[in-house]
């Protein structure tokens, strides 16, 4: 596949099952802690951008009742209408994460959990460099990416109808990618799922 039947592979994916995925009042399950963890770190109403949004639940919502001003960005039509539905504080786009835009040292936050892993790999070390020219110093970003190389799809996925696909490297690439990008990796942890599981990373754009 190109990189663009892979991004529709995504988008379709998760157009159709965007409520097996996560339904509206879901809690903040695992991501609880993460995001609390985060809210600690931040300024009083800091601007934070959600990169893989999904419907908004629950990295958005815990976000902007916390009182931050919310930017999600996701692939799906379904996810980002459902954001806006679910977070109406928070601002939701339809774009592909890896061909954003955005002005230099416009974030305080950036988070990225389970999405780094859907894009194409060799755009992936390109968009982390992105993110930490979008963090002011001091920002931070939290993200889940894969920790052991692998690149497949899955079809009937969470039992649907749908295909999905995934495309990672490994935990010590990423953070090498991390650190070549200027980010300060914090922290490293590995979060379990099934036979296999995801790394998560803490990283800081240094204050100068």
């Amino acid at each position: 596949m190109g990189s663009k039947d892979e991004r529709d592979v995504v988008r379709r994916g998760y157009d159709e099952l965007s409520y097996h995925y996560r339904a509206d009042d879901a809690d903040d399950g695992q991501y609880g802690p993460w995001i609390r963890d985060l809210h600690g770190r931040l300024p009083a109403s800091a601007a934070v951008l959600d990169l893989g949004c999904g419907c908004g639940v629950p990295v958005a919502r815990f976000l902007a009742n916390a009182g931050h001003h919310v930017t999600g960005i996701d692939i799906s039509d379904v996810q980002v209408e459902r954001a806006r539905r679910l977070v109406p504080t928070g601002t939701f786009l339809r774009a592909d994460a890896t061909r954003l835009d955005l002005p230099p040292a416009s974030f305080d936050a950036v988070v990225c959990l389970y999405a780094l892993i859907h894009m194409p790999l060799a755009d992936q070390p390109r968009l982390i460099k992105s993110i930490a020219t979008w963090l002011r110093p001091g920002g931070w970003l939290l993200t889940t990416v894969g920790n052991s190389a692998w690149t497949g799809t899955e079809d009937n996925w969470l039992d649907g109808h749908a295909t999905m696909w995934w495309s990672h490297a490994d935990a010590p690439t990423y953070r090498s990618w991390l650190q070549q990008a200027g980010l300060e990796v914090t922290s490293e942890g590995f979060v379990p799922e099934g036979d296999s599981g995801h790394a998560l990373f803490w990283a800081r754009r240094p204050q100068s």
